[in-house]
């Protein structure tokens, strides 16, 4: 394959060790601006986002929150607020929208040579209270999850998990042939 933005999509894996190594804050920046370049149903654009470098509030998500145990030096909290849209669709599609800025944070850290891994929060009431409380976002806000970033501590080759089982054609039912 010679398609740098395929590759890159391939090469996104879920890391989950991560180097000491912190991530310089431009690329972190770099990072919400591709989060925010997303697509999002009717423009509505009902995402916010808490950048998380301090040690100690990263210790607390590790120490807190189920699967929330990992190393890295910095973290995204990407949350949904409705109430940042006069659209009432924000109401409706927050997840889809915000799900849509998460892809394009893991994305956008493979092409910055970062390696990340996304933690659902939302919808489980006990892992929103927990975040909430350790970064305190108001209930205009949800967090929806937790993107860990930093330096991979060991690298993954690229992969595409693709199934020609779960393509049909035309109508549901109808298995695409390979």
């Amino acid at each position: 394959m010679n398609n740098p933005i395929i590759e890159t999509i391939f090469s996104r894996r879920s890391i989950r060790k991560y180097s000491d190594q912190p991530v310089e804050p431009e690329k972190l920046d770099l990072l919400l601006k591709a989060a925010m370049a997303a697509p999002s149903a009717m423009n509505c654009k009902p995402w916010e986002f808490v950048l998380v470098t301090d040690p100690e509030k990263l210790a607390q998500f590790r120490k807190r929150l189920l699967f929330g145990d990992r190393n890295a030096p910095a973290a995204i909290v990407v949350c949904g607020n409705p109430g940042l849209s006069a659209n009432p669709a924000a109401k409706l599609f927050w997840v889809q929208d915000c799900s849509a800025a998460t892809e394009n944070i893991l994305i956008a850290a493979v092409g910055l040579g970062l390696g990340t891994v996304w933690i659902g929060i939302h919808p489980v009431a006990k892992f929103v209270k927990t975040v909430r409380s350790i970064v305190s976002i108001p209930k205009s806000a949800t967090p929806l999850c937790i993107v860990y970033v930093g330096y991979p501590l060991d690298g993954k080759p690229p992969r595409t998990q693709y199934d020609a089982g779960r393509v049909h054609t035309e109508t549901y039912g109808e298995i695409q042939s390979s």
